[in-house]
């Protein structure tokens, strides 16, 4: 019996649609297939693992920008009452969360902010603001959530706060029953951030006034300010023109080098490392895939000779130092600048095409946070490759992505 040839091609057509279906079913953020969960290394360090592509074949945009899934809170019509300071310190991984707590606990109170200062990390080290942040972007984003002043009122400062301890991520049983007692009785305080763990795991979509106000204020309040902003895009520029180059990408690795030195990099008793050394770095990106026409950004601000093994096979590899416009590099680079370092860090991890964090903790969360709502969702999280492991043999896949268990996942959709 003759056979059509219009019907042997329809059905070749067919075959070839569902396997191309099959493909676009199997692919993860990163363009990947077969994936298979694992459970890797450090605090909030684990990764999803995939087998067949190289860490170099994802697509340069994997994933679109997501929209807000919450809306603004509802305007209050009663008079504030009451005033709440406090102070930020740390980086910006840690203005994020502390904003965030201190807005909620206003918002609930409804009392006013007071605009923060920031504390440095040495005795007396002390910032406006302004000297980091748009002011006029922060009290604006909060108008009719929570108000927002510059100076207390004379007869206020005249007073002493009370000092409230708050843990981050603060909950709403905590306030009514730790902190809304003290308010009624002294409606002045002063807030006092602890982060006694790191948790920024999703809880379902926002369905609270508090839970809308969070989202607010994490992602929609903070903007560094404008002077940061173009010294970290014109850094950015420079990176993503040395990868243009050699037709790469540029990934950005979280790695401090006195940070590395008080963790100390090594398996606790649960088998998981809170960090990663310049050299443990330098064979995971290879194995992935990544080779010496890939451009790198340190966190590390100033060379150190431990980065050596890592320059050696990635000779495309900067710090701050590296890249920080010569006539911005006193006020960026002088002592007691260690804000604005972490400023330009924050800025760079969040836009680079990948981001590698070899140090657990709240930088990794806050910036993956941040690149999960603009759709830059390529963070791979390092894990120890076998030596006999072939080059390119996996991919590693922030949880934060692979589960979506982050709480930007709460607030976006």
């Amino acid at each position: 019996m003759a056979v059509d040839p219009r019907q042997l091609v329809a059905g070749f057509l067919t075959i070839a649609m569902f396997a191309m279906l099959g493909n676009m079913i199997k692919r993860d953020h990163f363009d990947s297939v077969k994936v298979s969960l694992q459970e890797t290394s450090g605090v909030q360090f684990d990764a999803l693992k995939s087998k067949d592509k190289s860490a170099t074949q994802v697509s340069k945009e994997s994933s679109l920008e997501l929209k807000p899934c919450w809306a603004k809170p509802v305007p209050k019509t009663e008079q504030s009452k009451g005033f709440i300071t406090f102070s930020l310190t740390g980086g910006p991984e840690h203005h994020v969360s502390q904003v965030t707590d201190a807005v909620v606990i206003a918002r609930y109170l409804g009392a006013i902010l007071l605009l923060p200062d920031i504390r440095g990390s040495e005795l007396g080290q002390k910032r406006n603001f302004e000297d980091l942040y748009d002011a006029d972007k922060f009290t604006t984003s909060l108008i009719g959530v929570v108000k927002v002043v510059k100076e207390l009122p004379s007869e206020v400062t005249a007073e002493n706060p009370a000092v409230v301890r708050v843990p981050n991520r603060v909950a709403k049983d905590f306030i009514i029953n730790n902190i809304e007692p003290i308010f009624q009785t002294k409606s002045y305080l002063r807030l006092a951030s602890f982060f006694p763990s790191i948790n920024l795991k999703a809880k379902g979509k926002p369905n609270t006034d508090l839970d809308s106000t969070a989202c607010l204020a994490m992602f929609g309040s903070l903007e560094m300010k404008q002077e940061i902003l173009e010294v970290s895009d014109r850094m950015i520029e420079r990176l993503k023109i040395l990868s243009r180059n050699s037709g790469s990408q540029f990934i950005a690795v979280d790695l401090r080098v006195d940070v590395l030195e008080k963790k100390g990099c090594k398996e606790k008793g649960n088998g998981k490392k809170p960090c990663y050394t310049p050299m443990e770095i330098r064979d995971f990106l290879k194995k992935v895939g990544f080779n010496s026409d890939h451009t790198i950004y340190l966190t590390q601000t100033w060379w150190h000779e431990s980065l050596n093994p890592l320059k050696e096979m990635f000779p495309k590899t900067y710090t701050k130092d590296d890249l920080v416009p010569a006539e911005k590099k006193a006020h960026f680079l002088q002592s007691g600048g260690a804000e604005l370092q972490r400023a330009l860090d924050f800025q760079i991890c969040s836009k680079s095409d990948v981001f590698v964090p070899a140090i657990a903790g709240l930088f990794y969360g806050n910036v993956a946070g941040k690149r999960i709502a603009s759709g830059r969702t390529q963070i791979l999280v390092p894990s120890q490759v076998p030596s006999s492991s072939p080059i390119a043999s996996s991919n590693f896949i922030s949880t934060y992505v692979s589960k979506k268990n982050h709480l930007a996942y709460s607030c976006f959709c």
